[in-house]
């Protein structure tokens, strides 16, 4: 016979066990079987229901219910054989076997015992299972307190098979859903069953919040490093001040301490890195070697912000001695930039502090101290004709160069007419560029001047056509669509050459760069101009409006002689006459692109650059790249060079990348990578190996005179022991010297 038994007590228990110790990968799901547990809806607040074949009453206050004994509250269910509830000291005792579930766990046990006054609960001989995330194990005693678990004689592991991969094994293990972490005492560490470290105390975390403690160790044997180990500590100092430190053992060069404290702050947020080696084996002429980067983004009111970025080294050779993550190891100059902004109603101004270190045997930069830019934020408008306003006031200094000072006020008011239809556009534009000089140095007998005063007119007219029309090429529904457009630019001459190089230098040659209407940056050198510029681009789209297919060409028809680059050279640099340039990309299909460039100078029958580029990507990480790349100059060499990328997922838990660089004037590789990973729902390990070719800024490296650095890497991630190992397979490609990049990418 069933019969049910209700009345009103007081909450039973609170078991809000921990939530996830990690993000539950996509491949981990097929694990996660356990439906979520919910309550009864019928059920009032503060009752319990009890169902069981049999019930005997004892006394008013107690019951005793057996055979298939059900029951439920609003915080849990239980199944058990019997189970006897006292009202008048709120006590339930349950045997077993039976089975216990709340929102958080889902336990399998011989005994309850719960204090219904105190919100104690504890099974005995439980093996137990963590419903929101992954995270099982067994215990000889289980008892719930609130939102802590406490496990006696115990073990925890993530890996959902019945011989887990790993697992701790400890006198006791705490888990506080509050806390965010878990904590264990006498614990031992085994791997495939067997014992390989004894843990006296540890902590792990159980959700996605910090706390301080050791982060995974990396390990990389190299030719450059020797054996190199990186033993990172995290340091949660508060919930918006936090540190990492990571001494770095390279058995070549020393002991280097790798420091970042990070911030945040309702109106600045922030980043300093402090990278420190007393002395570096490899260079006993060196003293200490140190990197200091300083990054920052303030807000100080709706009007005013505030960003610096600053990283400073010991010597020019740091970045490609020790690397850093704060820098490239091929750059040659590092920035120091501190940039208060000012966004008015009505003007917007920056007002710019900007030094450069270069690094190596190249020239030294100016520093703009200050620079301020300001620009009307809303054209003025009149006549159906747009006003603008810009300028700029800069000094720059560089005391180890000729002219050592230097003052710079340009202002440029401009006049334009627009017209924009669906299917033509106009831009008339008139601009009058004023500036003025006052340089300081020992300036005789040379061609600059002390004050210098410039003012020309710039004409530019700007049009272009659009034509569509129906296109069954890729799709039916799909359109063509055909752009030509012609530019007008007239600048006339002026003699600059009393006038240093401060901030100049030659913009891109590629297709857009046609249509700008100055073929220098800054305003040191404005380029004299009397040019027409013809181009044109077809895109097809198919009947999902996807851009499947566009083709770009264009060129500049120098109206005379004296306006070619080649009579208004800078600092040397080569410059080409009758410059044609072209770009084009494919989407044939949804998982493949191709896309391509070239710069040709159709005066003299020479290739300037290229670059072509085909990508698959599929499911799973798939990808492959092939690339090419050339250069007839970049600082005196011919690039030309071709590589691959490759990500080749075997299964759903093995995966290699590759890439591979060759020089091919000089019939050898200048990089290779490979890599195997392994992940799946409780462990994952990533062995890499890396061949690159080493940079020295002292020295200028002759075609046969180069060094390669060989190193091999190993990451190791015990998932729900505070690693991730969520690779993300394109950060991993941009390892290295040469950056694997999207081909939507690849001309910016």
């Amino acid at each position: 016979m069933s019969k049910t038994w209700a009345a009103i007590v007081s909450v039973l228990v609170s078991t809000s066990a921990m939530a996830a110790s990690e993000s539950t990968a996509q491949l981990c799901g097929q694990f996660l079987q356990t439906q979520p547990w919910q309550p009864l809806s019928s059920l009032p607040n503060n009752a319990i229901d009890i169902q069981a074949d049999d019930v005997e009453m004892q006394g008013k206050e107690s019951a005793e219910f057996s055979g298939n004994v059900v029951i439920n509250t609003n915080k849990m269910s239980l199944f058990a054989s019997s189970a006897l509830i006292d009202k008048k000291q709120s006590l339930l005792n349950a045997t077993g076997p039976l089975r216990y579930r709340d929102p958080f766990t889902d336990v399998n046990a011989n005994a309850l015992y719960a204090d219904l006054n105190d919100n104690e609960i504890s099974l005995l001989g439980a093996d137990y299972q963590l419903t929101q995330q992954l995270g099982r194990g067994g215990a000889e005693k289980f008892s719930a307190s609130g939102e802590k678990i406490s496990l006696f004689n115990s073990s925890f592991t993530t890996c959902p098979s019945e011989q887990p991969f790993w697992a701790l094994e400890a006198d006791n293990i705490t888990l506080s859903k509050q806390d965010g972490w878990g904590e264990t005492h006498n614990a031992v560490l085994k791997i495939l069953n067997t014992p390989v470290l004894y843990i006296p105390y540890f902590t792990f975390p159980i959700d996605e919040r910090r706390k301080s403690g050791l982060l995974m160790p990396k390990i990389a044997p190299s030719s450059r490093y020797g054996l190199e180990v990186v033993l990172p500590y995290y340091w949660n100092i508060a919930p918006n001040y936090d540190a990492t430190l990571s001494p770095r053992y390279m058995s070549n060069q020393g002991i280097q301490l790798i420091s970042e404290f990070r911030y945040l702050t309702p109106k600045h947020s922030g980043l300093l890195g402090i990278e420190y080696l007393e002395k570096d084996d490899s260079e006993p002429t060196l003293e200490e070697r140190y990197l200091v980067h300083w990054n920052q983004q303030s807000y100080l009111n709706k009007n005013w912000r505030l960003s610096l970025d600053i990283t400073n080294v010991s010597d020019d050779n740091y970045l490609t001695d020790l690397t850093s993550d704060y820098a490239s190891e091929t750059g040659t100059q590092l920035d120091r930039t501190g940039i208060l902004s000012y966004l008015g109603e009505q003007w917007l101004t920056d007002i710019r502090f900007q030094t450069f270190e270069v690094l190596g045997d190249h020239t030294e930069s100016y520093a703009a101290l200050p620079q301020i830019n300001w620009r009307n934020r809303f054209a003025y408008r009149a006549l159906g004709i747009d006003f603008n306003l810009q300028g700029e006031l800069s000094h720059f200094r560089n005391k180890d160069l000729l002219i050592e000072e230097a003052t710079r006020f340009h202002i440029e008011p401009k006049a334009s007419y627009k017209i924009n239809d669906y299917a033509w556009s106009l831009l008339g534009e008139v601009s009058l560029l004023h500036t003025r000089y006052k340089q300081e140095g020992d300036l005789q007998n040379t061609q600059f001047t002390s004050d210098v005063t410039r003012t020309l007119p710039k004409l530019r007219i700007h049009t272009q056509l659009n034509f569509e029309r129906e296109s069954t090429l890729f799709a039916s529904g799909g359109t063509q669509t055909l752009e030509p457009q012609m530019q007008y630019l007239y600048t006339p001459e002026r003699d600059q050459q009393n006038i240093g190089l401060y901030d100049t230098t030659k913009t891109q040659d590629d297709f857009y760069g046609l249509f700008r209407e100055q073929r220098f940056s800054g305003v040191d050198r404005i380029a004299q101009a009397n040019q027409i510029t013809l181009g044109a681009t077809t895109r097809l789209f198919d009947d999902k409006n996807l851009e499947r297919f566009n083709f770009s060409a264009g060129q500049i028809i120098y109206l005379e002689d004296s306006v070619k680059p080649s009579a208004q050279s800078l600092d040397g640099q080569t410059n080409y006459n009758a410059l044609f340039a072209a770009q084009t990309m494919i989407h044939w299909h949804r998982r493949w692109y191709f896309s391509a460039g070239i710069q040709y100078d159709a005066d003299a029958k020479e290739l300037i650059e290229s670059h072509t580029t085909l990508d698959y990507k599929g499911d799973n990480n798939k990808l492959v790249q092939l690339n090419h790349r050339y250069a007839s100059d970049v600082s005196g060499y011919e690039i030309d060079q071709a590589g691959m990328f490759a990500s080749l997922p075997i299964n759903d838990n093995w995966q290699l990348v590759a890439s591979y660089h060759r020089d091919l004037n000089t019939s050898r590789s200048v990089e290779v990578f490979a890599g195997i990973r392994y992940e799946s729902c409780c462990w994952a390990i990533q062995v890499t190996g890396k061949r690159q070719i080493e940079t020295d800024l002292n020295r200028t490296i002759n075609q046969n005179d180069a060094q390669f650095d060989s190193s091999i890497g190993i990451s190791f991630v015990l998932k729900g022991l505070g690693g991730k190992s969520n690779y993300d397979i394109e950060q991993v490609l941009q390892q290295g010297l040469f950056n694997y990049r999207r081909p939507y990418f690849l001309n910016n």
